[in-house]
């Protein structure tokens, strides 16, 4: 009999793992466009990143672009900071227990892969669009 007290949820470093091993298998050119995005992994967003967003429920983040995107950047200059791309374990590990018809590595390439969309300058109406297509 298994003993579910024996199990753990994936940690911070398991979940860089996962888009470490997402990212890296992304075509190249997706990858060199891509340029020097930072990844990382937190439990959940700031307070003031959802007061931003209007969000009171901590669980409904699952992942945020930070930065200058790439189309903005002729116009303004250089970017003053790195891009930076946030992937929320817990509202991530939330929605792939609830769903249970995902592979917590392909729920988290998905996060990573929208985000790195707002990256390229994209806005969620234009993934959606995109993801509608496949």
């Amino acid at each position: 009999m298994n003993d579910p007290t024996k199990y753990s949820a994936p940690s911070l470093d398991d979940f860089a793992s996962l888009a470490k091993a997402a990212f890296d298998a992304l075509p190249d050119t997706f990858r060199s466009a891509a340029g020097e995005v930072v990844i990382r992994i937190d439990d959940f967003a700031s307070e003031d990143i959802l007061a931003e967003f209007g969000m009171q429920d901590p669980f409904e983040l699952t992942g945020l672009y930070h930065g200058v995107d790439i189309g903005s950047r002729d116009s303004l200059g250089p970017a003053p900071e790195p891009s930076r791309i946030f992937l929320y374990r817990r509202p991530i590990l939330d929605e792939w227990c609830e769903r249970g018809d995902v592979a917590l590595s392909d729920l988290i390439a998905h996060v990573l892969i929208h985000e790195i969309g707002h990256h390229f300058g994209l806005t969620d109406d234009d993934i959606d669009a995109i993801e509608d297509d496949d």
